[in-house]
């Protein structure tokens, strides 16, 4: 007899999917019995060229395995490549439960070197891209109008943009944009059963490998260590993905290795209030007196 999957029944789509992280989430999905639209590219790092034989041969590992997959080459930061990403599970599997937005590049560069393209095209790939997706995936799932449903979106974003990544002002930006679309969308899709969460991932990546040997924190396992494997990271996926992890949205979870997180949103830790106008000098002797940390304390 066979097993039972976590996943059994369900249809993903996850983007980014021809390799890393991607891959090991789109691998594992159909190990539990979900059906998969594969998107990539096919891209590199840096978002240039096309090829979708890395789609290709993931869908064929999960044929080999006795899953079910589709390719797809469609280049989500594309308006309407997205809605046709969106249409293609529906039409072949009937059905969307789960969207996952992994793909993503980089084009990493100090603020005051970056161009305005090097700029502009990490935003688009990144949160155009993830707007795109969850814009029609969401569109489909209000015309359903199932409050009960058990619907996923699952972002992506980035200690980059948590901790502010100097080397990576496109990159930070991004993936911080997409921390609000995450909220936004918890927020405005629970009524139509979808729940919304953005993960972070730590793992050996064709990305990671791009960064310089110089600018490569030392605090980490060797991307040889299996801590370091995306397989990890697609453990977590798997989970939001599953009709369990309905209680959970508009949050952040960090996966590193064999540590999971979860996040603090955002929220005041120190208020100052007054009841009459602030004359400045008042002000600015509050601020430094309440939010200013004493030497070796952070607020």
């Amino acid at each position: 007899m066979s097993r039972m999957g976590t996943l059994d029944g369900r249809v993903a789509i996850v983007t980014g999917a021809g390799r890393g992280i991607g891959r090991s989430t789109a691998l594992l999905l159909a190990a539990e019995g979900a059906s998969v639209v594969v998107n990539d590219l096919g891209g590199n790092v840096d978002g240039s060229g096309a090829d979708v034989s890395p789609a290709q041969q993931v869908v064929d590992e999960i044929a080999s395995a006795g899953g079910n997959a589709i390719a797809s080459g469609a280049d989500i930061s594309d308006h309407a490549a997205a809605e046709e990403l969106i249409k293609s599970a529906i039409g072949e599997f009937g059905q969307l439960d789960v969207l996952v937005n992994v793909a993503g590049i980089l084009r990493d560069r100090m603020i005051f070197n970056m161009t305005e393209q090097e700029w502009d095209d990490v935003i688009r790939v990144h949160l155009k891209g993830t707007f795109n997706t969850s814009k029609f995936a969401s569109a489909h799932w209000r015309s359903l109008r199932d409050e009960n449903a058990q619907n996923r979106i699952i972002n992506f974003t980035s200690v980059s943009g948590l901790h502010g990544a100097p080397g990576q002002p496109n990159y930070a930006a991004a993936k911080m944009g997409i921390v609000g679309l995450t909220w936004s969308c918890a927020n405005a899709l629970a009524k139509y059963g979808v729940t919304v969460n953005a993960v972070s991932p730590a793992a050996a990546t064709r990305m990671t490998d791009s960064i310089p040997t110089d600018r490569r924190r030392t605090d980490r396992p060797s991307d040889e260590d299996n801590r370091r494997s995306p397989d990890n990271v697609a453990k977590v996926v798997a989970y939001l993905a599953s009709e369990r992890s309905g209680w959970l949205t508009g949050r952040i979870v960090h996966s590193a290795g064999y540590e999971v997180s979860l996040y603090n949103n955002a929220a005041p830790v120190v208020r100052l209030l007054s009841e009459q106008p602030w004359q400045l000098d008042e002000l600015a002797e509050q601020v430094e007196r309440s939010f200013r940390p004493a030497p070796g304390r952070l607020v």
